[in-house]
């Protein structure tokens, strides 16, 4: 069977129950007696082992097969969870991540588990009673039979199956041995599943073998049934069928058939049964389905191409001013307007796809540390955009990275400071508008804005004398220069002077902002605000001269006529006085270059716009309004144009340039 075309679903279903693992460790390490913390990660582990034998990838079968040995013990209290068991688990929790990534890059998922599977075994016989006989010592018993296929066999036993040993006997006048193997195992496969022959497939095919073999199948079938068919076939001297029966310590030994009691299995098919039709009924009650990403983008791109067409839709109603047209175009823009809410809710995906694998993460950089960090989350369920959450994971890796090693301080310091040893990172997302907010929070040392200062003029980013008249929240941007690090030595983790201005350069690509407060011994606060989607945005569009243009709605203040009377000049600079705060002038028309000559007003059109704190006021020739727009990228080779994000194209069919504030007021 070709079981490529069941790679996507074993990926994603992979990913899941690891993840699931990755939640569940941590749980257990603050709880190691709860029971039903280890039944979850032992099923996690038994659904993987499972899916991986099936899809052929032996590796990870293996490795989850010899997790599932630790785990089983704890449950049966043969183990205590100590902080080597949890780190032994979570370092097979990596390979085992690896391993997924490897097949997911195309590869055959093979990977050095030598070491990590030695681990686990050592933990698992090292705690265990002598009188109990592990793993390795079955493989001594010389039946042939490796760990994984008795852990098939262990499994099939479990499900009602029965699991024999059939020895074959040809006549010694046989001349074609091989044809004769051929019809046995024709006969098998029919009756059962073969998991093991002696000697193996190649050699049995190649006649090096005296007049017997031996093949190990599992099967629903009694074994007088196996042994009768079989023995129907020509020049076969001999058919013993044994069971191979799984004992409670798992060791596996052959008995005669007769002796098996089969009342239990049969009991146990009936339960398997029992939980077959359960799970049916569930899966029949299951409303969701898995989509690729790729349909979901094709038809947002068709929906885009449709919200073009109202536009111009629009546009033409107004010129015909026919009522009918008009009604008809009011009720098509409502309907696109409820399918475009429907589309983009199909998109949105819960934050906590990105914040889920951030404790496991803590907790290994505070390990490193040697610090003791408690990390809080909270607004998991909000919902974001596909392409923002898959953009998203990197910065927030950063930040919190930053908060680990700058922001929390070490035991022994938090104490002298009269604070508790476990230091706080709260890491908080919720919903306000059409914008998300995600926060990170430590109650660490905060920033130092002296040597912060000092950094920053020893590498040249701003010079003395301005530095003495800087306030703080001006300081604290110093942290997002490039290069800039208050580090004092290069780690893993930081002081290599990459990182935060990563981090704003990203969050501004995606239309978002980044905000940083502190307070001195009391701990330092990441605020980022990003919108809920980066395809359809509502914008104003303004004129300059022939050309029109579109400013985000998202990083509008206002819009203000100011009489030409009321400019000022501060520093060669114009500036307009709005609501108490002086904001620089930009003529958009000198910063576009647009040609033409400015027509002659008493009055100036003003958009003001803001970047966090910072604001600007921008002169346009004319308001249009605000409209529904979709943002098209420009291509690589327009990808840096100056105070250019992106176009659109308007009703009338005209492509209009989408202004990007941040370069503006930068």
């Amino acid at each position: 069977m070709d079981m490529n075309q069941y790679l996507d679903v074993f990926v994603d279903e992979s990913r899941e129950h690891l993840q699931a693992i990755n939640e569940h460790m941590l749980k257990l390490e603050n709880d190691p007696t709860d029971v039903a913390i280890v039944n979850d990660i032992f099923r996690s582990a038994h659904t993987l082992k499972g899916m991986s034998a099936t899809m052929g990838f032996e590796d990870l079968a293996s490795l989850t097969h010899q997790m599932e040995n630790v785990l089983d013990a704890i449950r049966q209290s043969k183990i205590q969870v100590t902080d080597e068991v949890v780190d032994a688990l979570f370092e097979s929790v990596d390979h085992l991540e690896a391993m997924v990534e490897s097949i997911i890059a195309g590869g055959d998922g093979k990977h050095d588990v030598d070491e990590i599977v030695r681990k686990l075994n050592v933990i698992e016989t090292g705690e265990k009673p002598a009188t109990v006989s592990n793993e390795q010592g079955q493989s001594n018993q010389g039946d042939g039979l490796d760990e994984f296929q008795r852990s098939i066999l262990a499994q099939s036993f479990e499900q009602g199956l029965h699991p024999y040993t059939v020895k074959v006997t040809l006549e010694k006048t046989c001349i074609l041995k091989a044809a004769r193997v051929y019809m046995v195992f024709d006969v098998i496969e029919q009756l059962s599943e073969v998991i093991h022959t002696d000697p193996s497939v190649n050699e049995l095919e190649e006649e090096k073998f005296d007049f017997s073999f031996s093949v190990t199948l599992v099967s629903e079938k009694n074994a007088e049934e196996i042994r009768e068919k079989i023995s129907k076939i020509s020049e076969v001297e001999e058919v013993r069928v044994q069971n191979y029966e799984i004992d409670s310590s798992s060791s596996a030994k052959a008995e005669p058939a007769a002796a098996i009691e089969l009342e239990k299995p049969e009991e146990k098919k009936a339960d398997m049964k029992g939980k077959s039709e359960t799970s049916s009924k569930k899966a029949q009650n299951n409303k969701t389905m898995r989509v690729n990403i790729n349909r979901l983008d094709h038809l947002m791109n068709l929906f885009e191409e449709l919200v073009i067409d109202r536009g111009r839709l629009e546009a033409l109603s107004k010129q015909l001013n026919n009522s009918d047209l008009t009604d008809t175009v009011e009720h098509m823009t409502r309907l696109s307007s409820d399918l475009q809410d429907a589309l983009l809710t199909m998109r949105m995906v819960p934050i906590d796809q990105v914040f889920n694998r951030f404790p496991r993460m803590i907790r290994s950089l505070a390990k490193d540390l040697g610090k003791k960090i408690n990390l809080e989350i909270s607004g998991g369920e909000t919902e974001l955009d596909r392409t923002v959450i898959d953009e998203i994971g990197d910065p927030l890796v950063h930040l919190l990275r930053n908060s680990v090693d700058h922001g929390i301080e070490l035991p022994e310091k938090r104490t002298k400071a009269g604070k508790p040893e476990e230091g706080t990172i709260s890491l908080v997302s919720y919903h306000s508008g059409n914008h998300i907010f995600i926060e990170i929070e430590d109650d660490g040392g905060g920033i130092n804005r002296e040597k912060v200062l000092e950094k920053a003029i020893e590498n040249h980013i701003i010079d003395p004398a301005y530095a003495e008249t800087m306030k703080d929240h001006e300081v604290y941007q110093l942290l997002f220069a490039s290069g800039f690090s208050t580090a004092d030595t290069v780690s893993d983790i930081s002081g290599r002077g990459v990182g935060l201005d990563v981090v704003k350069s990203k969050i501004e690509s995606l239309g978002g902002q980044i905000m940083v407060t502190s307070e001195p011994g009391q701990g330092t606060k990441f605020a980022i605000e990003l919108p809920l989607t980066l395809s359809i945005l509502s914008a104003m569009l303004i004129t300059i001269g022939s050309e029109t243009y579109a400013i985000p709605l998202s990083n509008i203040v206002e819009s203000i006529v100011v009489p030409k009377k009321e400019l000022m000049k501060a520093h060669n600079q114009l500036v307009v006085d709005f609501r108490g705060k002086v904001v620089p002038l930009l003529p958009l028309r000198d910063v576009l270059e647009v040609e033409g000559i400015p027509e002659e007003k008493s009055t100036y059109s003003v958009v003001v716009v803001r970047k966090g704190d910072q604001m600007a006021a921008l002169i346009v020739d004319r308001f249009i309004g605000q409209q529904e727009i979709v943002l098209k990228p420009l291509g690589e080779y327009l990808s840096n144009v100056f105070a250019i994000s992106g176009a659109t194209i308007l009703g009338d069919g005209k492509v209009s340039l989408i202004l990007d504030c941040n370069d503006l007021i930068k």
